[in-house]
C-alpha cells in the first residue's frame, strides 16, 4: 500500500476551510494519481478537520511519531480488498466495482478519503452531487437510478439526518446497500446472517478499534452507547451482544444518564455532546470512542476538552476505518454480482396437482391451480432480477442479455416434439411437450424448460381453439397464454402494415412527383438545414454515391436516389391481420379518389404468416433482426432487381417496434416449471416453430445435465423437417431426441377410418377396439419414424392415450413403432393426471439422449432450388416427382438471377396430407407434387414454395369458436376457451 494514508492523517489535522458553493452535478470521479478533485467546493476536503487539536493530542499523546494502531487497521482492510478484487480479476480483467455516493449539501468531509482509499483498492467512484435543500423525492429519484445501474455495485447516501427517513433508506437496493442501513439489512444482522448482508461500517469501525488499536475484551464488558439513531444504534447493540457485551442505550437527556455513565466500562458517543452535560460524569479509566461526526450525514462532533480516559478513540478515527470498511463491502458486492452472473442450480418450487376424474375442462384445470409469481419463478431458474421484465403477475419477458452472461454455460439436451400427420382429432403435441417437462422436473427433479410457439387469435376464436396444451399438462394461466400475451403479435402486425403502407405510398408519390420534387420531398431543409438521415447515407452507399451533401447530387444521382421505380405486379408484401376473415383473401385497394386512381388487387395475410415473425422467430440478437428486417424484399423494380425494406427506409421503424417483441416471454406449467412462449409461425405456410432465442437462453438456463422440450408444428413431414433444414442451420443448434407423438384414434383414421366432423359424436369405429383399423394406420407412423432416421436424430414414439384406448392397441402401437426404428415407444398419460403419466417417456427420453445424435441435414443450400425441392418431395413426402407450373419456374429463375438460389426450402403445403391432397391419408404413393408458386422470404432466409393451392388467410366456420366465448362482467373472468 501508498504512503497515501500517513498524508491523508496529516490532511486531518489542517485547519477547517470554507465549503464550496452547492453544485448539482452527476459525473463518475474515477480515483486517480491526483487524489482530491471530484464534486462539490473541493476545498481541501480532508481539511476540515472539526476536531481540536487538544483532543486529537490527548488521545494519542503528544509528539508521537509513529503511526497510530488504527493506522495498521485501516491499511489491513483495503489490503485485503485490493487482494480480493485482484483475484476476481484474474478471471474478470474488466471488472471494476463502482461505489456511487448520493450527496445532498455543501460539506465534502468524506470525498476525499472515499477517493483515495478507493483508489488504493482499485476502485471507481460516481458522485451525485445534489443541492443542500433537495427533497426526499428527490433524492429517491436518484437512488432508483443508481438502482437499476449494473456498472455500480455500491450506493452510500451523504445527506442530512433529517432526510434519513425510512423512504428513502428502503429505496436502496439491499445488494448495493454497503452502508447496511436497509431494514433487509438490519433484519438479517439481527437474525444472525451477517454473512448475507451488509454491516454499518461505523458500526463495525467501532468493534475493530476497540478491539485491535485499543485492545479491549469486550465478553463481559458493560457498554453504554449515547445519541445514537437508528441503524447505528440497532447495529451497534447487535455487534456488542454478539461480543458478549452488556449493551444499554441511551440518548443524551436519559434521566440517571451520569449514573449509567458511571456504571459503564466503555462509552460510544454517537452523536455531538451537548454543552451541559459534562464530561466528568464519565469515570476515569473509561474507554470513550467518539463516533459524533456522522459522516454520511456530514455533521461534526463538538469538541472536548483535555481528559484522561484510558482510551479516548476520535471520530477521525472511526471515519477513515469506517470509509474503509464500506470499500470492502464495495468489494464484496462486486464479488457477489460476480457470482449472480454465473449459472446458479435451480431452486425450483413444483406445484402440487390434485387430478379429478372425470376431468375437468381445460380452462376449469388451469383456474384451480395457483400459479406462481413469475419473479419467484424467474428467481427459482437463476434469472436476476434485472433480465426480466414483468407483465401483470404471471409472465414477464426475458432480456436478451442473459446469453452474453451465461455465454460460457454449456448448453443441456434439445429434444424436439413432432407428430404423425394431423387429423381433426388432434394428436396433442403441446399436452405431450408440457407434460414431458412435468414429469421431468417436478418428478424426477431434471431441470427443464418448455418452448412453445404463441398461438394465433385466427385459430383461437376459429375451430382449433387454444395452445396451451389441456388436461393436466397445461401453461398456465391458459387465457392469457392464448390470448393477447405480451403483445408480440400485434407489434408484428403494425410491423407488417407499416411497411405496406410504405410500398404502397412510395408508389403513388413516384407516380405523381417529377424528379426533383420527390428528391426535395425525401431531404427537406429544416431550419435551413438539409442533410441525409442515416438509411439514406446507407442508401447512397449501396448505390455507389460517395457524397454526404444532399446538395451536391447530379440530376442522375438524384434520380437514382429517389426512384425505386417498383413494378406493382411484382409486390408480395401483403398486409396482415390477426383474425380469421375470407374476405380479406382478395382485396383491391387504392379506390379512393385522394390515391388520384392508383389501385391494385391485393390480400390481407393472418399475421403469423408474415415474414416478421419468421425473422422474430429465426434471429439471434436485436442487431440481427434488424439486418433481417432490412433485407426483406417486398418486391422487384422495373429492371428485375429486388427492392427491399432498406431500400424504402423502414428498417429502423420496424426494429423500434419490434424491439420488446424479440424478448421470449416466460410462464409456467401447471406444476410450476418453466415455459418460454415466443414467435408463432404456422407450420403449413411458413416454418412451424417457436424462436431460435427462445431455444438458446433455455439451453443456457437448464444447464449442462438439463433438458430444452420444443416442439415443431403439424406433422414430422412438415414442422420436424423445417425445424432441422431451416432452424437448426440458422441457430446452429444440433437435436438430441425427437419425440413424435400418436394417438390411436388418429391412427385409425390413417388406417381407413371414417372422416370426423366437429361436433358430431365419434362413430363407434373411434370409441371401440379395431386391431386391424389401428394395424393399418401405422404406415403413417412408420413414415414419419423413416424421416426422422433421414436427420440422424434418435426418436421416441409418445402414444397419448384416451380413455377409449384398449391394452391391446397400445401395445400393438408400440411394437410396430419399435419395430420401425423408434429408440422406444411409450404410452403417456399426463392429460389425466399430469407429469406422473409422462415419467416412463421422460426417462426413455433421457436415455435416447445419453445415445448420442448423427445429425445431419437432409440436402446441401448449394444445390438449385428445383433440386432441393425435388429432394423433400421425393424422400420425406415420398412423391415420385414435382412439377412446376410457369409461374413457379419464372421465380425460381429470377430468384436464382438475383442471388437467393443458396437458401434452404420452406414448402407451403397442406398438413393433412403427405401428399398435396388433405384427404389422402396414410402413406400415398406414385404421386406428382405440383408447385404453383415459389415465393422469397429473404429477410428470414429462405425460399417457400407453394404446394397446389394454399391460403394464408383461413376463414371463419359456420360455427366458430367465438360462440363459446364470454366474460363474467362481475369477476371479469374469461369463458369457454378450450
Amino acid at each position: 500500500m501508498s504512503a497515501r494514508l500517513p498524508l491523508l492523517v496529516r490532511g486531518l489535522r489542517r485547519p477547517p476551510q470554507p465549503p464550496g458553493p452547492p453544485r448539482r452535478l452527476r459525473v463518475p470521479c474515477r480515483a486517480s494519481s491526483g487524489g482530491g478533485g471530484g464534486c462539490g467546493g473541493g476545498e481541501g476536503l480532508l481539511g476540515q478537520q472539526r476536531l481540536r487539536d487538544t483532543q486529537a493530542g490527548s488521545s494519542r499523546g503528544q509528539g508521537s511519531q509513529a503511526p497510530p494502531a488504527w493506522d495498521s487497521i485501516v491499511r489491513e482492510v483495503i489490503q485485503n480488498s485490493k487482494e480480493v478484487l485482484s483475484l476476481l480479476q484474474e478471471k474478470n480483467p474488466a471488472f471494476k466495482p463502482v461505489l456511487a455516493i448520493i450527496q445532498a449539501g455543501d460539506d465534502n468531509l468524506m470525498q476525499e478519503i472515499n477517493q483515495n482509499l478507493a483508489e488504493e483498492a482499485g476502485l471507481n467512484i460516481t458522485h451525485i452531487c445534489l443541492p443542500p435543500d433537495s427533497g426526499e423525492d428527490e433524492i429517491i429519484d436518484e437512488i432508483l437510478k443508481i438502482n437499476e445501474d449494473t456498472r455500480v455495485h455500491g450506493l452510500a447516501l451523504q445527506i442530512s439526518e433529517s432526510s434519513f427517513s425510512n423512504k428513502v433508506l428502503n429505496a436502496l437496493k439491499p445488494e448495493k446497500d454497503v452502508d447496511g442501513v436497509t431494514d433487509i439489512n438490519l433484519g438479517k444482522l439481527v437474525r444472525g446472517d451477517a454473512h448475507e448482508c451488509f454491516v454499518s461500517p461505523v458500526a463495525r469501525a467501532v468493534i475493530e478499534l476497540l478491539e485491535k488499536s485499543v485492545g479491549v475484551n469486550l465478553d463481559g464488558k458493560k457498554i453504554l452507547v449515547i445519541g445514537a439513531h437508528g441503524s447505528l444504534e440497532a447495529a451497534l447493540q447487535c455487534l456488542f451482544q454478539r461480543k458478549g457485551s452488556m449493551t444499554m442505550s441511551s440518548q443524551w437527556k436519559t434521566p440517571q444518564l451520569q449514573s449509567k455513565l458511571q456504571e459503564a466500562d466503555i462509552v460510544v458517543l454517537g452523536s455531538p455532546k451537548p454543552e451541559e452535560i459534562p464530561l466528568s460524569w464519565i469515570q476515569p479509566g473509561t474507554t470513550v470512542l467518539n463516533c459524533s461526526h456522522d459522516f454520511l450525514s456530514g455533521k461534526l462532533g463538538c469538541g472536548s476538552p483535555v481528559v484522561h480516559f484510558s482510551g479516548l478513540i476520535a471520530d477521525n478515527d472511526v471515519s477513515l476505518l469506517a470509509a474503509a470498511l464500506r470499500i470492502q463491502n464495495v468489494v464484496s458486492s462486486g464479488r457477489r454480482w460476480l457470482r449472480e452472473q454465473q449459472y446458479s442450480r435451480w431452486r425450483l418450487h413444483c406445484l402440487k396437482l390434485q387430478p379429478l376424474s372425470p376431468v375437468p375442462s381445460d380452462i376449469e384445470i388451469s383456474r384451480a391451480q395457483t400459479p406462481k409469481a413469475v419473479d419467484v419463478l424467474a428467481k427459482e431458474i437463476g434469472l436476476l432480477p434485472d433480465e426480466i421484465e414483468i407483465y401483470g403477475k404471471s409472465k414477464a419477458k426475458v432480456r436478451l442479455s442473459l446469453l452474453e452472461r451465461l455465454k460460457d454455460q454449456a448448453d443441456g439436451k434439445y429434444v424436439l416434439v413432432a407428430g404423425i400427420t394431423p387429423t381433426p382429432l388432434g394428436e396433442g403435441k403441446s399436452t405431450v411437450t408440457i407434460g414431458l417437462v412435468q414429469a421431468l422436473t417436478a418428478h424426477l427433479n431434471v431441470n427443464s424448460f418448455a418452448c412453445l410457439r404463441q398461438p394465433s387469435q385466427g385459430p383461437t376464436f376459429g375451430v382449433k381453439g387454444g395452445a396451451a396444451g389441456g388436461g393436466y399438462a397445461q401453461v398456465i394461466p391458459m387465457e392469457e397464454f392464448n390470448l393477447h400475451l405480451t403483445g408480440d403479435i400485434h407489434a408484428i402486425t403494425a410491423a407488417n402494415n407499416l411497411l405496406a403502407a410504405a410500398i404502397d405510398t412510395r408508389i403513388l408519390h413516384e407516380n405523381t412527383q417529377t424528379d426533383k420534387a420527390l428528391y426535395n420531398r425525401l431531404v427537406p431543409s429544416v431550419n435551413g438545414v438539409r442533410e441525409f438521415s442515416k438509411i439514406q447515407l446507407a442508401r447512397l452507399k449501396r448505390l455507389g454515391i460517395k457524397k454526404t451533401d444532399p446538395n451536391t447530387l447530379t440530376e442522375e444521382e438524384m434520380r437514382k436516389f429517389a426512384r425505386l421505380d417498383i413494378d406493382p405486379s411484382t409486390v408480395t408484401w401483403q398486409r396482415v391481420l390477426d383474425t380469421n376473415d375470407r374476405f380479406l383473401r382478395k382485396i383491391t385497394i387504392g379506390q379512393a379518389n385522394t390515391e388520384k386512381g392508383y389501385s391494385r388487387q391485393a390480400q390481407f395475410d393472418i399475421a403469423v404468416a408474415s415474414e416478421i415473425m419468421a425473422v422474430l422467430a429465426l434471429t439471434d440478437s436485436l442487431t440481427d433482426m434488424k439486418e433481417r428486417l432490412g433485407r426483406m424484399v417486398v418486391a422487384s423494380d422495373k429492371s428485375g432487381q429486388p427492392v427491399t425494406a432498406e431500400d424504402l427506409g423502414v428498417t429502423g421503424a420496424l426494429t423500434v417496434l419490434m424491439k420488446d417483441a424479440i424478448k421470449p416471454n416466460l410462464m409456467q406449467t401447471l406444476e410450476g416449471t418453466p415455459v418460454f412462449v415466443h414467435a408463432g409461425p404456422f407450420a403449413n405456410i411458413a416454418h412451424g416453430n417457436s424462436s431460435v432465442l427462445a431455444d438458446k437462453i433455455a439451453l443456457k438456463l437448464v444447464g449442462e445435465e438439463g433438458f430444452v422440450v420444443t416442439e415443431a408444428g403439424f406433422g414430422a413431414d412438415i414442422g420436424m423437417e423445417k425445424f432441422f433444414n431451416i432452424k437448426c442451420r440458422a441457430s446452429g443448434l444440433v437435436p438430441n431426441v425427437v419425440v413424435l407423438v400418436a394417438t390411436v384414434r388418429a391412427l385409425k383414421m390413417h388406417g381407413g377410418g371414417p372422416s370426423v366432423t366437429a361436433g358430431i359424436p365419434l362413430k363407434r369405429e373411434y370409441t371401440e377396439e379395431n386391431i386391424p383399423l389401428v394395424a393399418d394406420g401405422c404406415c403413417n407412423l412408420q413414415k414419419q419414424i423413416q424421416i426422422t432416421q433421414l436427420f440422424g436424430v434418435p426418436v421416441v414414439v409418445a402414444l397419448n392415450v384416451f380413455k377409449t384406448d384398449t391394452r391391446a392397441e397400445i401395445d400393438l402401437v408400440c411394437e410396430l413403432a419399435k419395430r420401425a426404428g423408434a429408440f422406444d415407444a411409450v404410452p403417456c398419460y399426463h392429460w389425466s393426471v399430469g407429469g406422473k403419466g409422462s415419467v416412463d417417456l421422460a426417462r426413455a427420453v433421457r436415455e435416447a439422449a445419453s445415445e448420442g445424435s448423427r445429425f445431419q441435414f437432409l440436402y446441401d443450400v448449394q444445390l438449385p432450388i428445383v433440386e432441393k425441392i425435388r429432394t423433400i418431395a421425393q424422400a420425406v413426402y415420398g412423391a415420385k416427382d414435382i412439377e412446376l407450373s410457369p409461374e413457379a419456374q419464372a421465380k425460381i429463375e429470377r430468384y436464382t438471377q438475383q442471388g437467393f438460389g443458396n437458401l434452404p426450402i420452406c414448402m407451403a403445403k397442406t398438413h393433412l396430407s403427405l401428399s398435396h391432397q388433405p384427404d389422402k391419408k396414410g402413406v400415398p404413393k406414385d404421386f406428382i407434387l405440383p408447385i404453383s408458386d415459389v415465393r422469397a422470404s429473404i429477410g428470414a432466409g429462405f425460399i417457400y414454395p407453394l404446394v397446389g393451392t394454399m391460403s394464408t388467410m383461413p376463414g371463419l366456420p359456420t360455427r366458430p369458436c367465438f360462440y363459446d366465448i364470454d366474460l363474467d362482467t362481475e369477476t371479469e373472468q374469461v369463458k369457454g376457451l378450450f
